[in-house]
């Protein structure tokens, strides 16, 4: 017979779960106070799950949906995240497209520019910096001026001066 308390435990492990995955990313990213005030709430529904939890595992059926709550709040972490897009992107485009420094200016984003040679001759190599939510128009941008052209991401942890400093956009 499916009780009720299994439903709780499901959520409160999901919810528990995908606090401490938000909370694991604004550490990374240094928002230390946000970190530990979720921690604070993670913490108290941890303590609310843990009793009910340990109640519950000496039966398979609390078992699988203890590992599937885990599962689930780990997605709903990860998605949470990806929403709210914290912190900035950096790209390195290598095209053919000699248009792409002023194409991306005209859409507002710091690019820098330089030549480089591949293996089949001369390449425009471009550095471009914007926030994680402008990510997929930026990548929707440059797919429309190159759809060959090849992108390298990464997350900058620190950064000063240039573009960004001069238009105010930090």
């Amino acid at each position: 017979m499916f009780r009720i308390v299994y439903v709780w435990m499901a959520v409160i492990q999901i919810v528990y779960v995908a606090m401490n995955s938000l909370r694991m990313v604004l550490m990374i990213k240094g928002w230390k106070l946000a970190a530990s005030l979720i921690s604070m709430i993670e913490i108290c529904i941890y303590i609310l799950g843990l009793t009910m939890v340990l109640n519950q595992m000496d039966t398979p059926l609390g078992v699988i949906i203890y590992s599937a709550s885990y599962g689930i709040g780990i997605l709903i972490g990860v998605y949470l995240e990806e929403k709210i897009a914290i912190g900035y992107i950096a790209l390195q485009i290598v095209t053919q497209n000699g248009d792409m420094p002023q194409i991306l200016r005209g859409h507002k984003f710091g690019v820098t520019a330089w030549t480089g040679v591949g293996a089949n001759g001369f390449r425009t190599v471009l550095l471009v910096f914007a926030k994680r939510k402008e990510y997929p128009g930026l990548i929707r941008i440059i797919k429309e001026a190159d759809e060959h052209a090849f992108l390298i991401s990464f997350e900058p942890r620190k950064f000063m001066g240039g573009f960004w400093i001069k238009k105010g956009r930090l």
